[in-house]
């Protein structure tokens, strides 16, 4: 609801509340008047006059006042339990911890030699569904889709100048449990979307050899 459709809506009511009050009056008085000459006599007379009404505020509910800022931000979602990442090159495999205990873990592929993912303590800084992806190479541009390398999500939780080091998903989920990648850590896209539902942004994630 915005606040001119509040205002509307609430001149619309005060306009039916006039009319009603309008026609009871002209009901009450018709029922009270025995005839045209009384009626007259009763309209001239100066000692018989409406009782005040009050003001409108006194019956109305008060008007919600909505911050004109706040008028078109979305409603922001629930926070999820306090989650911790930790990724285990050694194991290829990450955990999600949920307030400090294990919620699950995935298989994951992990940085080839010279191209190792980085150790030590980072958070998750974007996340994304279906993203398109750029060759960083060629500049091409990917759309979401089955064949992109990227799978269906992302989580980035490291910068290295210009280059994010993520967690995504990927269309050849046979190499997950190697050492493939490009420091990018790789998993299923069933799984990656699993642990998409888990964590937010500023989620800790913490990457042991």
């Amino acid at each position: 609801m915005t606040v001119g459709r509040n205002r509307t809506w609430l001149s619309r009511s005060l306009g039916t509340i006039g009319s009603s009050v309008a026609v009871l009056f002209a009901v009450s008085q018709g029922a009270a008047m025995a005839s045209q000459d009384s009626m007259a006599y009763r309209m001239q007379d100066p000692s018989l006059q409406l009782p005040p009404l009050g003001a409108p505020e006194e019956f109305l509910p008060p008007e919600e006042v909505i911050p004109e800022g706040e008028l078109d931000r979305p409603t922001a979602p629930q926070n999820k339990p306090v989650a911790r990442i930790e990724l285990n090159l050694s194991e290829r495999r990450v955990y999600v911890y949920l307030d400090d205990k294990v919620e699950t873990s995935y298989p994951v592929a992990i940085g080839k030699p010279g191209w190792e993912t980085p150790v030590g303590e980072f958070q998750v800084m974007h996340m994304a569904v279906d993203p398109t992806w750029e060759n960083p190479w060629t500049g091409e541009l990917i759309p979401p889709g089955p064949s992109s390398p990227i799978g269906r999500a992302v989580i980035v939780f490291h910068e290295l100048g210009d280059d994010w080091v993520a967690f995504h998903g990927t269309p050849n989920e046979e190499l997950i449990g190697q050492a493939v990648s490009h420091g990018c850590v790789r998993m299923r896209n069933e799984d990656i979307l699993a642990m998409y539902e888990k964590v937010n942004p500023g989620t800790p994630v913490v990457v042991v050899p």
